[in-house]
């Protein structure tokens, strides 16, 4: 009887990679200058790069995305009270902890499990200083609505926009919306550089001001202007980010292949709902999240160990909600009678595997556990 465990395992993520020698002469030319870090000519290169690829006209990198999002706050003076989302990964809401702010959780859109813009303004009090929305899984908040109450209550917005590397609205990037946008270039995202980040800005002076944040507020060799941080990208994730954009635009393909794949398999199947699209004129696959219903012969968490079994590594992202952590789960707008979508969708929801490197076999293999195949002998025998 075939064990399913022989299989080869399926990981949520797999980090894409070049060819290692098309990586060789950049790492040669690193040895060669001494080079490592500090603004060198390879973060140069990659951040005008980055800016035209993506189309914005600002942009600094860092080294990782949660201290973009740890200094966009800082760069914004923001103070007080910050709404954001229940669903997504703790880095948001650690951000605003680190920064001495007060989290204040508003419930998702059952639809595109972004940050509800209806819920947004009863939650907003003479503390509130700004917004700080998810682009869950790439799919774009409501920005405009979003942007609508920000400026008729005098806030901030600053986007997590991890997920949403090469998202396109109908207007261009959707990295363009908000005061700020935060990416992450970690190894699970669509396009990483080992580890990085970056924030996108609206003008130079910003900009500025956020290049002093990251680099413990140095202006010259002898002026400090503020109390900054070390958040600068090294020479060897430029280098990797200048050559992964190389290959970007035939990662995002494969990626949109899969996820089309995957929607026409599971078309149909009872109990199953693949999280759609908001709108986006060009969506980047970052994940593909489906939700478990009650019309499913197995419950979320059942489907979840039977994938496991058949050594398919899907992830329950995002569960449980960051609302329900110990730092967190004090605060009045964490209490679960305040967030009931979100705490509907935590206990349905999980991502296949979505990379660029899964083959047809793959999918197949994934499609038949989600519709109720076989796994055979280890079933249910997972931790």
């Amino acid at each position: 009887m075939h064990d399913p465990t022989d299989d080869p395992p399926l990981q949520v993520t797999r980090p894409f990679l070049p060819a290692l020698d098309e990586f060789i002469p950049y790492l040669a030319q690193i040895w060669q200058r001494r080079i490592l870090t500090n603004k060198g000519p390879f973060h140069q290169q990659f951040e005008q790069a980055l800016q035209r690829y993506l189309g914005v006209e600002h942009l600094a990198l860092f080294a990782n995305g949660t201290l973009a999002l740890v200094t966009a706050l800082q760069a914004l003076r923001i103070t007080g009270e910050v709404i954001t989302t229940p669903f997504s990964f703790v880095a948001t809401s650690h951000a605003l902890l680190w920064n001495g702010l007060e989290p204040v959780f508003v419930d998702i859109d059952p639809r595109t499990l972004n940050l509800d813009p209806r819920r947004i303004e009863a939650a907003i009090t003479p503390h509130t200083s700004a917004i700080v929305p998810v682009h869950c899984y790439g799919n774009p908040c409501d920005v405009d609505a979003i942007q609508a109450i920000a400026d008729r209550h005098r806030l901030k917005v600053i986007y997590d926009a991890a997920h949403a590397f090469g998202v396109q609205c109908e207007g261009g990037s959707v990295l363009r919306h908000g005061d700020l946008s935060a990416l992450s270039f970690h190894a699970t995202k669509v396009f990483n550089t080992f580890e990085g980040g970056a924030l996108v800005c609206r003008d130079a002076q910003t900009k500025q001001h956020i290049d002093h944040l990251k680099n413990f507020g140095f202006v010259d060799e002898t002026t400090v202007v503020a109390p900054g941080i070390n958040g600068k990208m090294n020479e060897f994730s430029a280098a990797l980010g200048l050559l992964q954009l190389e290959h970007i635009d035939d990662v995002l393909a494969r990626r949109r292949r899969i996820d089309a794949s995957y929607r026409r398999l599971l078309h149909g199947t009872a109990g199953i709902r693949c999280v759609a699209p908001t709108g986006q004129r060009v969506t980047n696959c970052a994940y593909f999240p489906i939700l478990v219903g009650p019309e499913h012969p197995c419950s979320r968490d059942a489907l979840y160990a039977r994938l496991r079994a058949a050594n398919i590594h899907a992830r329950r992202y995002f569960y449980p909600l960051v609302s329900d952590f110990p730092m967190y789960r004090g605060l009045a707008s964490a209490q679960r009678r305040n967030l009931p979508v979100a705490h509907a969708v935590a206990g349905q929801v999980i991502c296949l595997p979505m990379h660029p490197e899964l083959t047809d076999r793959d999918i197949a293999r994934v499609v038949e556990v989600v519709r109720g195949g076989p796994v055979a002998r280890t079933e249910g025998g997972v931790d």
